[in-house]
């Protein structure tokens, strides 16, 4: 990227500190003297010289000029070792998928590669809300959160048949933090909390740090398993916390007739349904909603723009019933007292822009295609999905029979390929025998190749 002329000055200076030009203590030119001998503005000196100032590598004296400090200690780089013995457990691929250096491939992490989302979106939505009243840039953002943003929500919702007031969205930071929020309000250690399996592995994760308990229900092709369900409900469990739209990590789609079964269930036992839609806007044609089947008296919905817009940029939302809502501002303000309203701003900013339904008609696009070249390539290593997903990033599929997920994703590890082992989505026994990818990930031919190594290595050590 070009330079601008303040990063100039500022190079420039540092070039001879490093070259011993200028040493500790040596005074800089004045700043009009210093405009006067690069042709530039006595704004972009000032600017330049304040730079350095705060980096800690220049100081101003009162009446007496800039001078060059004694070079700035630098902290020392700790190398981060990744933990190839680590146990397998629910946060083991976020972990090594955060830590990971740039040249290191991802196909078990959870989000699209950078090159797949809208950064020029983005970049427009920051100017835009750069020139926004000082309110947006300064202010905490009102109790609800961001009006625009919910009243967006609203519209989206109507698509569902879900009809909702503004006033029953609470923008949050992001989905985890939704959830978290909603487990403190409403559940104490050693609640119930019904599960899908497998699931989200952050799913037990959350329920792990408030020491709740998770019972697992299987996960079909058309969602949960329905005699399982009903059985499971004889517990009495308080919440049950599932995937709404695409599943993750099954790819599955939910039936009408089986979320209608459910809904009528979950009714019936005064429990309350969960629904984390947050891969909604990659579906096709919408899968039913628990919402839109008993109400958000019933149910409460949840989601965030992570994984079509941006993760740097934070947001969330939850939708429920009045009530909730008002105990739900509460706690948050109690918690965190208030969410990122310049988040919000860019967020609904990239969602208006015109150019955010062509982004996503691309990108059902690529990961349609994405999808099927990844279950042709992993065929031919003898992996195969466990069902063809409609839409979405996931494949959940099934390892050759004498191989196990863990110890296979610690040896491609070693490789500098982060897989998503079916351990981290369940404690089955059957867990050991799947493997979740993500099909924007899997573009790169190393994929395969280590993967095909890493099942000769595996099969060649177990029959030695």
């Amino acid at each position: 990227m070009t330079q601008t002329k303040i990063e100039i000055v500022i190079q420039l200076i540092k070039q001879n500190i490093n070259n011993k030009s200028l040493i500790a203590g040596s005074r800089l030119p004045s700043v009009r003297q210093y405009a006067q001998q690069l042709n530039y503005s006595v704004s972009t000196i000032v600017e330049a010289y304040a730079r350095l100032v705060a980096e800690g590598i220049i100081e101003s004296r009162a009446g007496a000029g800039y001078y060059i400090l004694g070079k700035p200690v630098q902290p020392i780089p700790i190398e981060q070792h990744i933990q190839y013995d680590r146990e397998i457990d629910p946060l083991w691929i976020s972990r090594q998928s955060l830590e990971a250096k740039n040249a290191v491939l991802k196909p078990g992490c959870g989000w699209l590669p950078p090159d797949w989302m809208p950064e020029q979106t983005i970049r427009k939505a920051l100017k835009i809300a750069a020139k926004s009243e000082g309110s947006l840039l300064i202010d905490y953002a009102l109790p609800h959160g961001h009006l625009p943003l919910r009243q967006y929500l609203v519209r989206k919702k109507e698509s569902y048949d879900l009809k909702v007031h503004p006033n029953q969205i609470l923008i949050t930071d992001s989905a985890t933090q939704s959830i978290d929020l909603i487990f403190r309000l409403l559940l104490q250690p050693g609640d119930i909390v019904l599960l899908d399996d497998p699931c989200y592995f952050n799913f037990q994760a959350l329920i792990q740090a408030h020491h709740l308990r998770a019972v697992a229900i299987p996960f079909t092709e058309q969602g949960p398993d329905l005699e399982h369900f009903a059985q499971a409900l004889q517990l009495k469990p308080k919440i049950y916390l599932t995937n709404s739209g695409i599943h993750n990590p099954t790819g599955a789609t939910l039936s009408l007739a089986t979320a209608y079964q459910i809904a009528r269930m979950a009714e019936q036992a005064n429990m309350l349904i969960i629904e984390d839609e947050i891969f909604s806007d990659f579906e096709y044609l919408p899968a039913p909603r628990y919402a839109a089947l008993s109400g958000l008296s019933h149910v409460i919905q949840i989601g965030s723009f992570t994984k079509t817009l941006s993760a740097a940029v934070r947001c969330g939302y939850i939708l429920s019933n009045l009530e909730n809502i008002e105990k739900l501002i509460d706690l948050k303000i109690a918690i965190h007292f208030s969410n990122s309203n310049l988040n919000a701003e860019i967020i609904y900013q990239s969602l208006m822009d015109s150019s955010y339904p062509k982004h996503l008609e691309w990108l059902k696009k690529q990961l349609i295609k994405a999808t099927n070249e990844t279950i042709q390539r992993l065929a031919q290593l003898e992996i195969y999905p466990w069902t063809v997903p409609k839409a979405g990033i996931f494949l959940w599929c099934r390892l050759p029979q004498h191989m196990d997920a863990s110890k296979l994703s610690k040896i491609c590890l070693q490789q500098g390929i982060i897989l998503a082992p079916g351990n981290s989505f369940s404690q089955s026994a059957q867990a050991g025998q799947f493997m979740r990818f993500n099909v924007a990930q899997c573009i790169d031919k190393k994929v395969f190749d280590v993967l095909e190594n890493a099942m000769k290595t595996y099969s060649h050590t177990a029959i030695n």
